[in-house]
């Protein structure tokens, strides 16, 4: 049923893409000063940041983003999405909202043990690299993510769906590691059990931990490994991420990693709510 409450956490756009005054709070600090010398900033980036969790939640083209006064122009909010991307924003972002949620959660800010997996998408005729996963039987891409044990997001890569999880999770450890220094474990299901896999944990300094399936059983919650799993559920709540929409894989990312912004944003300011209504 709804209330006044949980209206006022879904905000003026109805699914939770307003951000509430607390929410922008946590942001603002993170948005880059505008470059010094020619015509100063007039875009407002609150309603930036409102236009662009509005194209992740609800999946509309960037073309059909509501013009203004609701939001910036769709160029706009879809340039400054591409500016932040390459300087490195959206990650910076993701990463200090996870160390704050972490430390509101009584934990440290750095995580000794994350959990991996891949989930296969469909893509579009938007072009692009694409390849057929024969064990899914999907012609698109791989989501490859690595989340803490609480589900949170600490990487995130995207390639072609024909590249095996474990030739692909090397990349990925590389870039969580230099982050997140003491890392210390992955757990991991077997597909993962091969040498490419093993040889990385064992540059990285990491211990493997291969959680299997339990013989003879049907579906049953697995320690670990559904963590990932859950977090993977998350992110099909936006419409965005039901298919890869994204002609470059790097875009395909900041759309993961502005998800998870999404959550942790949500989880930040609201503690004692932990999901977002219903739409």
């Amino acid at each position: 049923m709804w209330t006044p409450t949980d209206r006022a956490l879904v905000g003026d756009f109805g699914s939770g893409q307003a951000l509430s005054d607390d929410q922008f709070r946590l942001l603002e600090p993170l948005i880059p000063p505008p470059k010094p010398g020619g015509r100063p900033r007039t875009t407002d980036m609150r309603r930036m940041l409102d236009g662009l969790f509005y194209v992740v939640r609800t999946g509309c083209q960037w073309r059909h983003l509501p013009p203004p006064p609701a939001f910036p122009p769709w160029q706009t909010v879809y340039g400054y999405m591409r500016a932040f991307q390459k300087a490195g924003v959206w990650e910076a972002m993701r990463h200090h909202l996870l160390v704050l949620l972490r430390e509101q959660e009584g934990r440290e800010a750095s995580p000794t043990a994350a959990i991996i997996d891949t989930q296969s998408v469909k893509t579009t005729e938007k072009g692009g690299p694409r390849g057929w996963d024969a064990a899914k039987k999907v012609w698109g891409r791989k989501r490859h993510i690595a989340v803490d044990t609480g589900g949170l997001l600490l990487g995130v890569l995207v390639h072609a769906a024909n590249i095996q999880d474990a030739d692909s999770a090397g990349a990925l450890l590389n870039r969580i590691k230099g982050l997140y220094c003491w890392l210390q474990a992955v757990f991991a299901d077997s597909i993962y059990n091969r040498p490419p896999m093993l040889l990385a944990c064992f540059l990285l300094g990491l211990t493997l931990i291969i959680v299997r399936r339990i013989a003879g059983t049907g579906f049953i919650v697995l320690p670990r490994r559904w963590g990932v799993e859950r977090s993977l559920g998350w992110f099909g709540r936006y419409r965005r991420l039901s298919k890869d929409y994204e002609e470059l894989p790097e875009v395909s990312e900041t759309m993961v990693t502005l998800a998870a912004i999404r959550l942790m944003l949500h989880r930040l300011a609201h503690p004692n709510r932990k999901r977002l209504p219903s739409p």
